[in-house]
Parts: C-alpha cells; sequence; structure tokens
C-alpha cells in the first residue's frame, strides 16, 4: 500500500550565527496517493485461510478453543531496528485505522483526527501502517527494519514466497505472518520481505518480541512498510488505539502517543544522499572519515517532525572544545523529514562528535578527520558485541581472522579515547567506564580499514 515520494529539495539559508555552508532539509512523505494494502478479494481469501488452518490446528490438538474470560493482549511496538544498524529508530507512522466507514475522503482516525486514508472504491484504511524511514529501500536490502510479535502467541498461518519489492497497485499476494492471541484474538503483520518469515511453523507458539521476519514491500504495496491489523475473538476489526474516536480499550501495554516527535538516525555524509526511484536502493553517502577542510554533511533523520518545535546540534572537536552550536525551528508538522548542514572548515586531526538533540532525545555520531582516508572494512561485518548494554565485560563474536593484523579503541561521546588494545581480543574488561554510550573502532594496521560500534555501558 504505499507509495513513497520524496519532495524537492527545500533550500534555504538561515540567520543562526557560525553555521558554515548552506542547510538544507525535506519532507520524506510516504503513500501520497492512498494505494490500498489489500483488495478485498485478497482479505477475503486470506480469512477463508485462516478459518482453515484454525480448524486444523485444532484437530491436530495444537490450538484449544479460546475462553472468553482471558483477557486482551497487551501489545509491545512490533518494529525495531536490526541490532548494530547504525539506526536509533526504523519506522515512521504513515495511517492508522479509518473509522468512518463513509467515502471518498470522508476519514477519521482514533484521535478523530485525518491521519488515515479512504478510497472511492470504499476502501477504509484497517491497520497501522509503519513504513521504514530513512533509507527505506537501503533497510529493505540491508534488512535493517525487523518484525517482532507485538503480542504472545501461537502462529496460525504464514505465507511466503512472495515478490517483496512491489512499486505500484497490483493484485499480488503479501508475505505475511498471523500470531493468535490466548484470548483468540490475531494480529495480522503483513507485506514482510520474501524469505525473511522466522523458521516456525504453524502450530508452534511465539513470544513477546521475537522475531517474526524483516519489512518488505509484498503484496499490494509500493515501499516497505509493515501493515499491522487487528481481530477481536469473533474476528471483528479492532483498533489497538483508545482515543474519543475509537474503543475506551487500548490494547497497547504503553499506548503510544499521536504524534511521536523524535530522531531515527545521525548520520555523516561525504555527499547528499540519493534517493532514486523505487525500487532502487539509495546510495546514503554514508562515512566515518574525511581529509582536512572537505565537505562533511551533519544529517539528522526525523519522525514527526512537529510545527513550532526546536531541534538543537553541536559539533565537538577531537580534543572536547566545542567547535560549533546551533538550532533549527521547525515550521511543519512532518511525518518525517530530514535535514542537513554542510562544513568545510573542519580541520582538527582526530575523532570528532555530532550530537543532535530534539524533544527530550539525544544522539551523537563520531566521525573522523584524518590525512589519510581508510574504507571501512567490512570484513568485520560479521562481528557482534554482546551483551549490549553491558555491565563490566564485553564479548565480541564472529571474528574470524589474524587477532595481530588488528588494533582496538573505545571512545567517549566526545570522540576522546579512553581504551585501547594493540591486537583483537574476544574480551574486553571495560568495568571501569562509567555509564553511558562508547565507541569502540577496531583498525586493519596494514590498511587502516575499520568497524566501529556502539556500545552501551549500564
Amino acid at each position: 500500500m504505499s507509495k513513497v515520494y520524496i519532495l524537492a529539495l527545500l533550500l534555504s539559508s538561515f540567520s543562526y550565527a557560525q553555521i558554515e555552508g548552506d542547510s538544507f532539509g525535506a519532507e520524506y512523505k510516504f503513500n501520497p496517493d492512498n494505494i490500498p494494502c489489500l483488495t478485498p478479494e485478497a482479505k477475503a481469501q486470506i480469512k477463508i485461510e485462516l478459518r482453515l488452518s484454525i480448524a486444523d490446528l485444532m484437530q491436530q490438538g495444537k490450538l484449544t478453543t479460546q475462553k472468553s474470560s482471558q483477557a486482551i493482549p497487551r501489545f509491545i511496538w512490533p518494529v525495531k531496528a536490526k541490532s548494530d544498524s547504525g539506526f536509533k529508530d526504523v519506522w515512521a507512522i504513515s495511517n492508522y485505522v479509518d473509522h468512518n466507514k463513509n467515502y471518498p475522503n470522508k476519514t477519521q482516525d482514533y484521535n478523530c483526527g485525518a491521519r488515515t486514508y479512504d478510497t472511492a472504491s470504499g476502501y477504509n484504511h484497517q491497520g497501522t501502517d509503519m513504513y521504514t524511514w530513512p533509507f527505506t529501500w537501503y533497510q529493505f536490502q540491508h534488512n535493517i527494519g525487523e518484525v517482532i510479535a507485538a503480542a504472545p502467541g501461537t502462529i496460525i498461518y504464514k505465507h511466503d514466497g512472495e515478490f517483496d519489492m512491489s512499486c505500484s497497485f497490483n493484485k499480488n499476494r503479501w508475505n505475511a505472518i498471523y500470531i493468535r492471541h490466548v484470548d483468540g484474538s490475531t494480529a495480522w503483520y503483513g507485506h514482510l520481505k520474501r524469505g525473511s518469515l522466522t523458521t516456525k511453523k504453524k502450530g508452534e507458539s511465539v513470544d513477546e518480541g521475537e522475531f517474526l521476519g524483516v519489512i518488505g514491500s509484498s503484496g499490494n504495496s509500493t515501499g516497505p512498510h509493515l501493515h499491522f491489523e487487528v481481530y477481536d475473538k469473533d474476528a471483528q476489526l479492532i483498533d489497538p488505539y483508545s482515543g474519543a474516536c475509537s474503543s475506551d480499550t487500548s490494547w497497547w501495554k504503553d499506548q503510544p502517543d499521536y504524534y511521536q516527535p523524535g530522531i531515527n538516525a545521525v548520520f555523516l555524509h561525504n555527499a547528499v544522499p540519493n534517493f532514486k526511484n523505487c525500487p532502487t536502493p539509495e546510495t546514503p553517502n554514508i562515512v566515518e572519515k574525511f581529509k582536512p577542510n572537505t565537505s562533511v554533511f551533519t544529517a539528522t533523520y526525523y519522525k514527526d517532525q512537529i510545527r513550532g518545535t526546536t531541534a538543537n546540534y553541536k559539533l565537538v572537536k577531537p580534543n572536547g572544545i566545542v567547535h560549533n552550536t546551533w538550532s533549527k525551528i521547525f515550521e511543519n508538522t512532518w511525518s518525517s523529514s530530514y535535514w542537513y548542514w554542510t562544513w568545510n572548515d573542519l580541520s582538527d586531526i582526530g575523532i570528532w562528535t555530532f550530537e543532535s538533540s530534539y524533544k527530550g532525545q539525544i544522539v551523537t555520531k563520531t566521525f573522523e578527520i584524518t590525512n589519510s582516508l581508510a574504507i571501512e572494512d567490512y570484513r568485520l561485518d560479521k562481528i557482534n558485541t554482546v551483551p549490549n548494554p553491558f555491565e563490566n565485560q564485553l564479548k565480541l563474536i564472529g571474528f574470524n581472522l589474524n587477532p595481530n593484523d588488528y588494533e582496538m579503541s573505545v571512545y567517549n561521546q566526545l570522540g576522546q579515547k579512553v581504551f585501547s588494545e594493540n591486537k583483537f581480543s574476544e574480551n574486553l574488561n571495560l568495568t571501569f567506564l562509567k555509564k553511558g554510550m562508547y565507541f569502540l573502532k577496531i583498525t586493519n594496521k596494514a590498511d587502516q580499514g575499520f568497524k566501529t560500534f556502539t556500545l552501551l555501558k549500564k
């Protein structure tokens, strides 16, 4: 259901003191043409398959009749970022359930707003759409947007193997998984990436937060997103949100706010990212090393940018001295947006820190100014840090190279080195570190290729 549309860059100049270069930003709008997620024929077929599957599981003794006395499930958020992806968050909301059954253009979401849609053919949106942002196709390519079980339950049906890079209205089936909860209600997780669904079979149980698949664009879809649709024990459509124009009962453990302003990602670029036509993955141009006095793009990607609110930014030199601070007052309310600033005067050699803060969230990203540019060492991609967050001991798994060829350094949020090892070690004792965020950098001694990992000390 989700056509992606990128507005042209809104070039503008700002009066903030000491800002180097031009700043620019834009809205990223999802599904502007209101493409329905499911055709009536597809929905009817799914309901038939679910009834048959439930009957089959009951006959096998893998599913029992649900008792009306069981409490409804309480959902957690069904989308999260892949660990070590570099993204703080990976989603934004495009549409809620439409409670106004009239059409067309007669919409009303649970909050009595218009963050939903209908169509002239009579389709009223019947789920919550969570699209991947930023770099939706890049996320798809790298399995970054993960779908997890919003509540524990039993897999009553799965469908996989369908084309997952849809960009226009079609009658294709979607890849999806359907979870039945203890009270007899069912959650639909649709538009998943082909081949990404959990290996668990129909009739097996899943826990809250368990991996179900990767966000894709299968079925009637024009961009990667999760369509989350809920039915009660009587097979009646449920909006999990409680509001003035919905039910008095929320199905969420902690109901999210109508708008959830925040930072999804902070990146450094050596050129403006290239947003290509669907379904070609974007070219993010994300780098972590720059030569002195060359173009550095500091970028922040937001969900639910709210008009009249202020975002703050800071650039910190390797010696801990603040190079610059500035602010941006948002003039529009947008579901997703991005803002860039260009710098050409960063000359101090060492690890710099870019800090972005908005609505109580602070996200930092380190980068290096160096006379010798080394590219990221993709041989280190298989490494994982566990546990993360950690208390005292950090273990690194997945390393299968010569330890003596690599060195390790840990930096704090100011870019200051607080720990180093002259060779790779699978176990690090970081008891001496205070609570907070750190950055582990593993570097190839020969060619200076590197990989950086974000660490959280608890």
